[in-house]
């Protein structure tokens, strides 16, 4: 994984958009990459917007999350940069981020739940992992049970 790829000579680990839900996402995501050494990486925390509807949280309460996440993001990458989109689908913005920032890869963590929590809340993963415009890589989780 510390070449380049077979799909026209760009390093996979070049620039990594790594998503991150919260702070307690952000810093376990980010040790689960550091052993993979990414040259770049870039945060992004998705803002979930309502369609006609009130946002899910205040926006200042939204964009301190995101700010509390990128600083967890940087006790392991303390150069990486930050992206915050605004978007109703999470998936999509997360597309639309890997190519505003110009990503080799989107780097993830399964954030768990069994399948029927998985089926009943839209598997973001199997959505993320088959439709990418860029590589995936899952990021292994370091207890099963989380």
């Amino acid at each position: 994984m510390d070449g380049p790829d077979d799909t026209g000579g760009q390093d996979l680990l070049g620039h990594v958009l790594l998503p991150v839900a919260n702070e307690e996402d952000a810093l376990r995501t980010a040790r689960a990459l550091d052993p993979y050494d990414p040259a770049r990486v870039t945060a992004l925390h998705v803002v979930e917007k309502g369609d006609g509807v009130p946002d899910k949280t205040p926006i200042e309460q939204s964009e301190e999350l995101a700010a509390e996440s990128y600083a967890a993001v940087r006790t392991v990458f303390p150069d990486a940069a930050e992206h915050t989109a605004y978007a109703r689908d999470v998936v999509e913005a997360i597309f639309d981020a890997a190519g505003e920032v110009d990503a080799s890869a989107i780097a993830y963590q399964s954030r768990g739940g069994n399948r029927l929590v998985q089926f009943l809340s839209g598997d973001l993963s199997a959505e993320i992992a088959t439709d990418a415009p860029v590589p995936v890589i899952a990021l292994p989780r370091a207890d099963a049970d989380e």
